[in-house]
């Protein structure tokens, strides 16, 4: 192919760079940041701009927000619909400006986050503050561009009669760029003005006496003096806000917080929830009730303490752990000259009254050139007047109003637009009252005209005129400061007595589902063996735990509890304790705890395997049991189980590599495999096939052996035998295969296993149909081969079979 002079060879980073670069300046010159001048972002310019010329201002009614969204979006910002409506919405929303530039009827959304309406149902105008955003922008103030099709001009910036980027502030991303402008008091900001314009060299400490710091629609206080001063200086620092609050007295001895304003740009439910969660997770003892109260007459959260609960502690729990208290970052970026700059107080005040000298300028040169018409026409027709008998007869001699026109220019010498305003004068305006008119308004032009070249050629002029437009818009529409400003950021220091008060206490919990949790005195004042228990119930767990701890039990049914331990009953030893189901719903009649995991502190890398009777088996990690929002009353559940199955055994483990599954079943049928072959899951989860059983077979337990060793382990079948061996003698094989036997196989009346677990010193219990019960210790039985039946303990001739084998308690805790 030969050389074409058309075609360019560029790499790739060039022309990356360059289409980057000019999207860049796209998004940040057109989109994401407002302009010094005005405080607007270029579509919140159109929505103004468009709702003017369409005449949805303050003194007319209101219009549907779909028509002007359609208006703006046809005409000037070639974007999608949402992202029109959204800013206007913004526009109306009183918690989010200082002073709204839209009215909305309607749904605009709320505090607590909550979306607005459709625009198809909402209604919209321009506030009366907007009015003074626009004033003046039919004179000629403000630069005029073509629209996105070349059929509309669009202005570039508005008049702004107030330094609306400071009062209302501004937040946006764009590409290498964000800003975060706080909103500000219009009458302070506007004194600050005022003060500049005077006083050109002002020192910032100066200016601050007027704007001593931003002033947020939702007040709050605001803390940090030297760091709003930096921010006014650099455009940058970080300040402390936080919410109003009030500690009341209510009966009962009891106190409660009452918060009536919070940071701006926080969302009152999502503060509300962490609030709650607070007390519900026991973060702080001490919280009986969280309520948001707030309704048409202003906002209010009421945070309700238990009796002689330290308020001051957990309000500053609150501040420190909620966004009761947030820190708020200035960084004051806008668009300057076409460039964006981070600006600070001076600069943005400095160019406001640059533009506004531009604007008056401007408009006063509009109203001379308009003055200087009328005048020169003013003049003519008083003229006209007083020779009105020779006009007419001129006007009457001439052959049309071309020729009407030609001769009262030669015969009277009137300039062309003079005698074009006499030809066109209608006969009744002829009398003798009306010279008097023209008098006056020929005085008025000329006072008018004197007054324009004065502000023209003197500065001085200009700005006096400039100041008197500020004060008329403050005298109009300042408000009082809401946010209070305090000098100093407050150390918050937290008490640990606020959180939940420390102790080591005793927890029991019984296979039936009882719960308690002892002083360690009660404890120490009892033998372990005294502890209250229903008949026929046994211990399962027992230990020494902190009420800053944590506990998870796993039921049969594959539910999963959590209690922190300082909200376990606290009892003697010797009550029975309070039964689950007291607290926790839709738990089923045969549902018991078969596994007790305490602990202080979630751990990410540790795993809870599950395995159930029918023979499935999974892992899951314990962070997803969390404490959940609703775990008083709702358990988790931690596997899918179908058909009547259930959990036999629950362990739960750090590190996995060297260990092996182990499992029996009631056939006598023993499986050992890696546990790296059970895939981790959701809680929800299935979980995978574990052994593959035979019809009619169950698992009976399942251990966690290591793979190289000697792990005794104990069987006990239902005719009263005994049996010791290693799991280890199983070979290793792999997941979900059906297994080797672990008893030799009868033809008449063969072994069934009905327990299995480690073979260590624990004692154990046989019961047979009878009631009769064997106490023994596995470790009197030698360890025997795979293919033995083991030794008899009880005859099932003489009492029946056996139908339980109980496990004596855990140890006597040491002291």
């Amino acid at each position: 192919m030969e050389n074409r002079q058309e075609i360019q060879e560029l790499t790739l980073e060039e022309v990356m760079g360059d289409r980057f670069g000019r999207y860049s300046k796209y998004i940040i010159q057109e989109r994401a940041l407002p302009d010094i001048r005005d405080g607007l972002k270029p579509v919140q310019r159109r929505i103004l701009y468009a709702m003017n010329k369409d005449g949805n201002t303050y003194d007319k009614g209101f219009r549907k927000s779909a028509k002007s969204v359609g208006n703006i979006m046809g005409n000037y910002h070639p974007h999608g619909d949402s992202s029109i409506y959204e800013a206007m919405v913004r526009m109306s929303q009183d918690w989010k400006l200082r002073e709204v530039l839209i009215e909305m009827h309607g749904n605009n959304g709320s505090m607590d986050g909550d979306p607005p309406a459709a625009m198809r149902y909402t209604e919209a105008r321009l506030s009366k503050l907007s009015g003074e955003m626009l004033a003046d922008i039919e004179k000629d103030t403000v630069d005029m561009v073509w629209n996105f099709d070349d059929t509309e001009k669009e202005p570039t910036v508005l008049p702004a009669r107030y330094p609306n980027l400071l009062v209302n502030g501004s937040t946006g991303i764009s590409a290498g760029y964000a800003t975060e402008i706080p909103t500000h008091n219009l009458g302070e900001v506007i004194d600050g003005t005022i003060y500049l314009i005077d006083h050109p060299n002002a020192s910032l400490d100066k200016l601050m006496e007027f704007i001593p710091g931003p002033d947020f629609p939702t007040g709050g206080i605001l803390q940090g003096k030297d760091e709003i001063k930096k921010a006014f200086e650099t455009g940058r620092g970080k300040v402390i806000l936080r919410s109003k609050t009030k500690i009341e007295a209510i009966k009962g001895s009891k106190e409660q917080i009452v918060i009536s304003e919070i940071p701006y740009e926080v969302n009152k439910a999502t503060l509300v929830k962490k609030i709650d969660e607070v007390r519900l997770n026991k973060k702080v003892d001490g919280i009986a009730e969280v309520r948001d109260e707030s309704d048409r007459t202003g906002l209010q959260i009421v945070v309700e303490l238990k009796k002689d609960a330290n308020a001051q502690g957990i309000l500053n729990y609150l501040f420190k752990n909620t966004e009761l208290q947030i820190n708020y970052n200035f960084n004051m970026v806008a668009i300057d000259h076409m460039t964006p700059h981070q600006v600070g107080l001076r600069d943005i005040l400095s160019s406001y009254i640059g533009h506004r000298k531009d604007v008056i300028t401007k408009r006063s040169q509009y109203d001379l050139a308009k003055a200087q018409k009328r005048q020169h026409i003013v003049e003519g027709l008083m003229k006209a007047l007083s020779i009105l008998d020779q006009v007419i007869t001129t006007i009457r001699e001439s052959k049309d109003k071309r020729d009407a026109k030609k001769n009262l220019v030669d015969v009277f010498q009137f300039t062309e637009e003079q005698a074009e305003a006499i030809v066109m004068l209608q006969l009744y305006r002829l009398t003798n009252t009306d010279i008097t008119d023209l008098q006056k308004e020929s005085e008025q032009l000329i006072a008018q005209i004197t007054e324009l070249n004065k502000i023209l050629s003197d500065d001085k002029e200009l700005f006096s005129l400039m100041k008197k437009e500020l004060r008329e818009v403050k005298k109009n529409y300042a408000t009082k400061r809401i946010t209070k400003i305090e000098d100093e950021i407050e150390e918050i220091k937290i008490d640990t007595k606020v959180l939940v008060a420390q102790e080591d206490v005793v927890v029991s919990v019984t296979r039936e589902g009882y719960v308690k949790r002892s002083s360690l005195r009660s404890y120490s004042a009892s033998k372990p063996e005294e502890i209250g228990m229903r008949e026929g119930d046994y211990l399962l767990y027992t230990g020494e735990l902190s009420t800053l701890d944590h506990v998870l039990f796993v039921t049969n049914k594959a539910n999963v509890i959590y209690r922190p331990v300082h909200e376990l009953p606290d009892l003697k030893w010797k009550e029975v304790g309070e039964h689950i189901s007291q607290t926790i719903l839709n738990l089923s009649m045969d549902e018991s705890i078969i596994a007790v995991f305490p602990y202080t502190k979630i751990q990410p890398e540790q795993t809870f395997i599950f395995i159930s009777k029918n023979g499935m088996i999974k892992q899951t990690r314990m962070t997803e049991f969390e404490p959940w929002r609703t775990y008083k009353s709702r358990p988790l559940s931690s596997m899918k189980l179908k058909d009547e199955d259930e959990l036999v055994a629950v362990y739960l483990e750090e590190g996995q590599a060297d260990l092996d599954v182990f499992l029996v079943t009631h056939q006598g049928i023993g499986l050992r495999y890696p546990l790296v072959e059970v895939p981790v899951v959701g809680a929800k989860a299935a979980g995978v096939k574990a052994i593959n059983l035979k019809d009619d077979d169950t698992v009976i337990n399942g251990l966690l052996v290591f793979a190289e060793g000697d792990t005794p382990i104990v069987i006990v079948t239902q005719r009263g035998a005994v049996k010791r061996m290693l799991a280890q003698e199983i070979s290793q094989t792999s997941r979900a295969k059906r297994g080797v036997q672990v008893l030799r196989e009868l033809k008449k009346n063969p072994h069934r296993v009905i327990y299995m677990s480690e073979g260590t010193s624990r004692e154990l219990t046989i019961v047979n149909q009878k009631g009769k019960q064997v106490e023994f210790n596995p470790t009197d039985f030698p360890i025997g081969d795979r293919t033995s039946n083991g030794s008899f303990v009880l005859d099932e001739k003489q009492g029946g079979e056996i139908i339980a084998v109980l496990e004596a308690p855990v140890p006597k805790i040491e002291e």
